[in-house]
């Protein structure tokens, strides 16, 4: 039997965002300023809602914590894609590989859950609201926010363990701008079946199940909102949950595009992951902010300290 001598790979290429030779100048620059105003229209979020008391409620933890996310979720992927851009080496190491992978799944995922979690809150608030205060207390919004990081770290070290236990010899090529299962996986020296069948299935039941439940909670949000009789009653508690719903809407389309297609595309999920891994954590401070009061009064007092501070300088 002819045996065959195979290199073991120890690092990745990454190739960049297909069919963008010659843009790289123009792509880092957009990509730059959208890095930049994701994470100071995120930290602007999360600054308001410590220093603002009338903020320390329940669905502004969680907004806090989905600004923390959403700066992480970014970060994962736009440095590396950025320091190529700029003409720097694209190579990236096994392991850095395996971390980015890890990295970009276990914040993806901890999101999902945050988005449930926060449809939960938002159904205790206008189905309940005079018990409230008693079923989200500090003690269940902890132990729920700390479910959505250890749900989120065992996704990942399943996801990421299946995808690196499998040998990589000589193709070490990975034809997409960061270290993603349908980019990677091609690229293993052996049947990956087993594993696509696994990735999808562990991907996209996930999806479903947290998306199911969010559509539990607003079927029930919405049959409650339907039974209260003054006008400006529905319309204050549907301003409640219509900045939710436009960031899940925003969240769920990338994640059914790119995980839910047998075949994906990488051209297409290049497009839809910069729109999922920047756009969209950028848009979330303006989502939950436009139309809340409440989150505008406490980013013009952030505001208006960062103004005094600097004329004082």
């Amino acid at each position: 039997m002819e045996m065959k001598n195979y290199t073991v790979v120890t690092e990745f290429i990454l190739l960049g965002i297909p069919e963008t030779v010659g843009l790289e100048r123009v792509l880092f620059i957009l990509f730059l300023s959208l890095y930049l105003c994701t994470l100071s229209g995120n930290v602007l979020i999360l600054t308001a809602i410590i220093s603002s008391s009338c903020l320390h409620t329940p669905m502004y933890f969680f907004l806090g914590n989905l600004s923390i996310f959403d700066m992480g979720f970014s970060s994962v992927t736009s440095p590396k894609m950025l320091l190529y851009l700029s003409g720097q080496t694209p190579v990236i190491s096994f392991q850095g590989c395996a971390a980015q992978l890890f990295f970009y799944h276990f914040l993806g995922c901890t999101e999902c859950f945050l988005y449930t979690v926060m449809a939960y809150d938002r159904f205790v608030a206008i189905c309940h609201p005079l018990r409230y205060t008693i079923i989200m207390n500090h003690r269940m919004c902890s132990i729920l926010a700390t479910s959505t990081w250890m749900g989120g770290c065992v996704h990942a070290t399943i996801l990421t363990s299946l995808t690196f236990q499998l040998p990589y010899c000589d193709a070490n090529q990975v034809g997409y701008y960061f270290c993603d299962i349908p980019a990677v996986l091609p690229l293993a020296c052996t049947d990956i079946a087993l594993a696509q069948r696994v990735s999808f299935t562990n991907v996209g039941l996930l999806s479903l199940i947290c998306f199911f439940l969010i559509l539990i909670s607003y079927t029930r949000i919405g049959i409650s909102i339907s039974r209260i009789h003054s006008t400006e009653g529905r319309r204050r508690a549907f301003s409640t949950c219509s900045a939710h719903l436009t960031a899940i809407l925003c969240a769920y389309r990338p994640i059914i595009i790119i995980y839910l297609q047998p075949t994906p595309s990488l051209l297409l999920g290049s497009v839809v992951q910069i729109l999922n891994n920047l756009v969209t954590p950028m848009l979330n401070p303006l989502i939950y902010s436009l139309r809340n009061k409440d989150v505008k009064f406490a980013l013009n007092k952030v505001l208006n300290k960062v103004r005094l501070i600097a004329g004082s300088e």
